[in-house]
């Protein structure tokens, strides 16, 4: 059994995508529009050229991800996401170019449980920790 994050960026999908390749280099699987899907009468679908479905691999894991319906700014309570660096200058990369255009809630430092640890909020609302050096 997997267990996989699907995320909603209510219509910054595509540049949700973008932003986690160059950040995290993660490897686009498949991308599906909504003007590829079949006819839905009754059903308010979003713009055709908006993002129904996509996957995308960071790392080992893979990360599922859609526009939603289009109603506004994405909203991304509760959770984070955890990426683990292979060692500390890997997690300064991976801090750095995740907090472009974010929010730092803890910077990146040394910790009594982790040799690099810190967290974030990307530019789409996302949480992130990453961890590099941990006792797990």
């Amino acid at each position: 059994m997997q267990v996989q994050p699907y995320l909603f960026f209510d219509g910054r999908c595509e540049e949700a995508i973008e932003f986690y390749r160059k950040a995290l280099d993660a490897k686009l699987d498949a991308l599906m529009r909504y003007k590829e899907a079949p006819p839905a009468p009754g059903m308010k679908m979003p713009p055709g050229d908006k993002v129904m479905h996509a996957a995308l691999h960071i790392g080992d894991t893979q990360l599922l991800a859609s526009d939603g319906h289009c109603s506004g700014k994405p909203s991304f309570q509760g959770i984070s996401l955890t990426i683990s660096a292979r060692d500390d200058t890997h997690a300064k990369q991976l801090f750095g170019a995740l907090a472009d255009g974010g929010n730092v809630t803890q910077p990146l430092s040394k910790t009594f449980f982790a040799s690099s640890f810190g967290m974030l909020t990307d530019k789409f609302g996302v949480g992130w920790m990453v961890i590099a050096g941990g006792h797990g």
